[in-house]
């Protein structure tokens, strides 16, 4: 799994397309002259490396940078000798690397109702102001890929997570094949100007708007055009947005009561995405706190938050109180996965005794409807898909490259019994999850039709010396077995999972130097590949296009139209490319 773009830098940029031409800038060559000398490690154009400037501080609203933050050296430079990506890696102890500082807590039971730990303020406080030292910015997606994002098929920033309730092969799907899958620009959304930097996380695609969140904002468009169709202003920043939304497209969001920095993400809201506005805005108290929630989803009508000071769920259409933290409890729900079902991870112990179980629950009263217990020290989960259910952790730190992903565990619904345990090298395949400090942030990793798709590391091709590319493979969900299937990316192309469509997958393929990126649908059964959208090849297009690294950005395909968009926004500095905060790009169908 190769090593993240800056955090806190997004990749030069430049502007394209109507209706603004580009500026002149200094542009790479159009042919490669040779191994690049500080390469962007994983991303197909070559560029120079710049330096990362001084990460800005962590507050609320502000989340702490990945592990393995930019400014290690990558695994391998762009063009370089790659590893056999089929290598086994041995597996060394556990200990995720750059934890956080974990609160200290009472030895704990399981627990048996919806969630709390006791609440040590004074120790809190000391962790905020450390992570607040630590500094950095966490960048994630959100949204799905279609058009209903909390039915059979969800995933994560259309980036990965994907679930699908099929049972195997191809069902076909809704995405058309175009006569020509060449796309032109359909739309783009400037970066805004600030100060400092804002998360912007949250896209949301229906079949009548395009809904990005933006700074202190939230903004829906039309889909096709781009015109600005309403606007839901908010006092703060977003920090955190669900990916899923419900059949008639209301979703969530926590957020800041006020513009400053280290103000908490207190404020949790419901988003009419149809009708731009806001629903209702609640918060939820600890003692005489309120609880910063960093994780929000979506199940069904339920809007459900988890932290170390106690989950809580609310209706999503009256925001009713459906639980809350409950002072005194040992155990706590750390964050929940939606969409078709509701799944918690729980945990009790203290940071050396730590027991996590994977909780299917009732959206509505928050009964326990099957659990599995996790092996005792696996500290972080993240839940990649609710039905079917499967979720990923790095055992023993064994991926060893920060990806937060060693194992996927196949996990049935309805009895809690582990199927399968799927090992996945990080030295063999890629794909990320951040199950630290979002449950549900899984990168280029999907779900369906029976099966986990993940993509392997890239690796040299057999193209030109500097062209590299990848593969994505197949695991069987019952019995954890690779199936053998295999799509290939290309030379000079990598595929990244998006999601499901019916019993297909839809991928991104990041594209060589010369070339736009594509969308294709690989066949659930086949594996056969169908291009349904090709970026324009231009220069200026292919410089912000490449800035929209799927590992980070926010990824939406549905309807053969691409939305592409940042997950924060910087302050911009002299002579910086003109940069974006949305791509959109369309076929004539």
């Amino acid at each position: 799994m190769t090593q993240p773009p800056p955090p806190n830098q997004p990749p030069q940029q430049g502007g394209f397309g109507p209706p603004t031409p580009p500026p002149p800038q200094g542009a790479p060559g159009q042919q490669p002259p040779g191994p690049p000398q500080q390469p962007q490690p994983g991303y197909g154009y070559p560029q120079p490396m710049q330096p990362p400037p001084p990460a800005p501080p962590a507050g609320y609203g502000y989340p702490a940078a990945p592990p393995n933050p930019y400014g290690q050296p990558p695994a391998a430079p762009y063009g370089a000798p790659q590893q056999n990506p089929y290598a086994m890696p041995a597996q060394p102890g556990y200990g995720y690397p750059g934890q956080p500082p974990t609160m200290p807590m009472q030895q704990q039971g399981s627990g048996g109702g919806r969630n709390n730990t006791t609440l040590y303020i004074v120790i809190a406080a000391v962790v905020v102001i450390a992570l607040i030292v630590v500094g950095g910015i966490w960048v994630a997606g959100s949204g799905d890929g279609g058009t209903k994002q909390d039915t059979a098929s969800s995933g994560g920033g259309g980036n990965g997570g994907g679930q699908d309730k099929g049972s195997g092969g191809s069902t076909g799907g809704k995405e058309k094949v175009p006569a020509d899958p060449a796309a032109k620009v359909l739309f783009q959304i400037p970066t805004p100007s600030v100060g400092d930097t804002v998360s912007t996380s949250g896209s949301w695609l229906t079949d009548k708007v395009y809904a990005k969140t933006g700074v202190d904002e939230i903004d829906g468009y039309d889909p096709v055009k781009g015109t600005r169709l309403w606007t839901v202003k908010l006092p703060g920043p977003v920090c955190a947005a669900s990916r899923h939304m419900t059949a008639d497209h209301k979703t969530a969001i926590t957020y800041q009561p006020t513009n400053k920095k280290y103000d908490g993400c207190s404020d949790i809201a419901a988003i009419d995405l149809d009708a731009g506005k806001k629903l209702w805005t609640k918060t939820v108290n600890v003692g005489d706190y309120p609880v910063n929630y960093q994780n929000v989803t979506v199940s069904q009508r339920t809007v459900a938050l988890g932290d170390s000071n106690g989950g809580a769920a609310f209706d999503i259409d009256s925001g009713k109180p459906l639980w809350q933290p409950k002072p005194g409890e040992d155990c706590y729900d750390a964050g929940y996965g939606g969409g078709a079902k509701l799944v918690a991870v729980r945990s009790c112990g203290d940071s050396d005794n730590t027991q996590l179980s994977i909780q299917t629950i009732d959206p509505q009263s928050g009964k326990v409807v099957s659990e599995y217990k996790m092996d005792p020290g696996i500290e972080y989960a993240s839940v990649v898909s609710t039905d079917p259910l499967v979720v990923a952790a790095d055992v023993g730190d064994s991926a060893g490259d920060g990806s937060g992903i060693s194992d996927y565990f196949s996990i049935d619904n309805k009895t809690g019994k582990l199927l399968a345990r799927i090992s996945a090298p990080g030295k063999t395949y890629g794909g990320r999850c951040d199950g630290i400090t979002r449950i549900e942030d899984c990168h280029e990793v999907v779900v369906g039709g029976g099966k986990l798709f993940v993509p392997t590391e890239e690796h040299d091709g057999s193209g030109t010396s500097y062209s590299t590319t990848n593969e994505v493979v197949a695991f069987d969900l019952a019995t954890g077995k690779p199936t053998g299937q295999r799509a290939e990316a290309g030379d000079g192309y990598l595929l990244s999972p998006l999601r499901m469509d019916g019993g297909n997958l839809i991928a991104y393929k990041k594209p060589p130097y010369d070339k736009g990126g594509q969308i294709v649908s690989i066949d659930g059964s086949t594996f056969k590949e169908t291009k349904l959208l090709e970026n324009p090849s231009a220069e200026s297009v292919r410089r912000a296009e490449g800035s929209m690294l799927p590992d980070y950005a926010e990824i939406l395909f549905a309807n053969g139209r691409l939305y592409m968009s940042d997950v924060f926004v910087d302050k911009a500095d002299p002579g910086d490319d003109k940069s974006y905060l949305v791509l959109a790009f369309g076929t004539d169908g």
